[in-house]
């Protein structure tokens, strides 16, 4: 299998043609090997425009949405940035080649375990991972300049608002388990401007201030 190829045209074909401009989060997707981040069995399948089950009941996102989330948090190169939802751990490897640190969060402990490892085995350097309730923020590490939550929310939680330096922005998916827009927050101020971008569809932000319950 020649996954150079797939991920060039992963690049230029579900990227690039939808309006991904952004250079540097193009060369990040150009280069991050997604078929190192999803099982074996369905490698084949790692650059298809589609998400992908990876264990645990966790996805890995369509290739174009982890794209659009990436640009819409404009990085200029210093950033410390927290995820909500380390999962696959290849959002993450993406986010270390365009920032300065990241700090990613997973609930589930295994996964967790495993990313780690895997990352530590690609040689990413500037990751910390730990397992908690993603909605608590990282609290110790923060303020952060740039917040990715990978699930929905029916709202922003509030310690990752007040985790977020003055400036910064936050992108998540904000609706209800059926369906979401992902939105832009950024904090000028002590203010939160929302911006939205496009419906979406993710899995339920799980914790004290996670997706309500109907």
């Amino acid at each position: 299998m020649d996954y150079a190829a797939l991920r060039k045209s992963m690049v230029d074909e579900q990227l690039i043609q939808r309006g991904i401009k952004d250079k540097k989060v193009l060369w990040a997707f150009y280069k991050v090997e997604r078929h190192r981040f999803v099982p074996k069995d369905i490698s084949d399948n790692a650059y298809a425009d589609f998400p992908l089950a990876i264990g645990a009941g966790q996805t890995i996102s369509q290739p174009y949405m982890a794209a659009l989330m990436t640009e819409c948090l404009a990085f200029s190169g210093s950033e410390r940035v927290l995820e909500i939802g380390t999962g696959s751990g290849y959002q993450t490897a993406i986010l270390a080649l365009l920032s300065k640190e990241v700090f990613s969060i997973e609930r589930i402990g295994p996964l967790a375990k495993k990313t780690e490892a895997l990352l530590k085995e690609l040689a990413y350097v500037n990751i910390k991972i730990k397992t908690d309730d993603g909605t608590l923020g990282w609290p110790e590490e923060s303020p952060f300049d740039r917040i990715i939550i990978t699930a929905a929310a029916s709202e922003v939680p509030l310690p990752l608002t007040e985790q977020l330096k003055d400036g910064g922005k936050i992108v998540l998916p904000l609706g209800e388990a059926s369906s979401q827009v992902l939105t832009v927050i950024s904090k000028k101020e002590d203010r939160l401007e929302l911006s939205q971008v496009c419906p979406c569809v993710f899995v339920p932000l799980i914790g004290k201030f996670g997706m309500r319950q109907s």
